[in-house]
């Protein structure tokens, strides 16, 4: 069956331009809206529509999105059902996804990285204060504009409300969530996570970032997945980006990776203040060279994020 395509069609008056991205549960589209201009638009695919948990799964990311207000969130719009289509309207931001940004132009100065992370400190302490984790913190889920520096978190597919009673959860006991590389090691156990995970989260990127390599490497994802329940992440210095990196900004990103989750910082900002101070003490933290900046909004970004998988229901 030919894939559904509703670009023309006008619904709750954001006009659809051009289908850009398709994923397991859902289609964007670029869209246009009279007053907001340019925006995002995602719709639940025609074979989840019939799907409750699929339905429930779209929604409450759509809500927990509009929860969470802050200048480095992608903004969420509106959303809800018009003619049996379950859609869900978004800021449209400009730049490219952090991965594709890192991969092109990594390993990135102290002083690029410290910054990015210190913006997505800030969006998550705001879905934090809304008890709401993130749980799938990567690269891939972030927008990154070279020109402006500014980043923008995108994508509650898999937050949890940590007010949600348990038997509410769409994601069975036993099954973790998230991208391995970038995984907490006690969400693997498929056990309810808190603030603790999304610190270790956002720690992955910034090694990732600093290094262009993971904490935990394995030629295979079960090599990464047993790494991870067994053995400390490498340290930093022994990355060959890191060797060249100061001790403090080492000490900062291990202490964030600590395996006991009660060893990393108390906040995801208390991580980013560490680390902007010992990016700005240290000998490494040289400014980036100047990137041209990239166009394109969303479109990069929700092809590699439409890819995932959803998690089993």
């Amino acid at each position: 069956m030919p894939a559904e395509n509703l670009a023309g069609r006008t619904i709750a008056t954001y006009r659809l331009l051009e289908r850009i991205g398709e994923g397991g549960t859902a289609t964007v589209y670029r869209a246009e809206h009279p007053e907001r201009g340019q925006c995002a638009v995602k719709i639940l695919r025609q074979r989840s529509r019939s799907d409750p948990v699929a339905v429930k799964r779209f929604l409450r990311e759509a809500g927990y999105g509009a929860r969470v207000q802050h200048a480095n969130v992608v903004s969420t719009y509106e959303y809800g059902e018009e003619d049996s289509l379950y859609y869900l309207a978004l800021e449209w931001a400009e730049g490219e996804s952090l991965a594709d940004y890192a991969q092109r132009n990594g390993p990135l100065a102290p002083g690029v990285v410290a910054p990015i992370i210190s913006q997505l400190a800030g969006a998550l302490a705001a879905a934090h204060a809304e008890g709401i984790i993130h749980r799938d913190l990567k690269p891939e889920n972030i927008i990154y504009d070279p020109a402006s520096g500014v980043v923008k978190l995108l994508d509650f597919g898999i937050a949890r409300d940590q007010q949600q009673p348990e038997q509410e959860r769409l994601t069975r006991t036993g099954f973790f969530v998230g991208s391995l590389n970038y995984v907490a090691p006690e969400a693997l156990s498929g056990a309810l996570v808190d603030e603790a995970a999304d610190i270790y989260s956002l720690a992955t990127i910034a090694y990732f970032l600093l290094t262009k390599e993971h904490p935990y490497a394995g030629r295979s994802p079960r090599e990464v997945f047993q790494a991870l329940l067994t053995e400390p992440p490498a340290p930093l210095r022994t990355t060959p980006a890191g060797s060249r990196l100061s001790p403090a900004i080492e000490a900062v990103v291990m202490k964030a990776l600590s395996r006991e989750p009660a060893e990393r910082h108390p906040a995801v900002e208390a991580f980013a203040a560490e680390l902007a101070r010992a990016a700005r003490d240290g000998p490494a933290a040289a400014a980036a060279s100047e990137s041209p900046p990239a166009a394109g909004g969303l479109l990069g970004s929700l092809r590699s994020l439409l890819g995932r998988k959803p998690p089993a229901s």
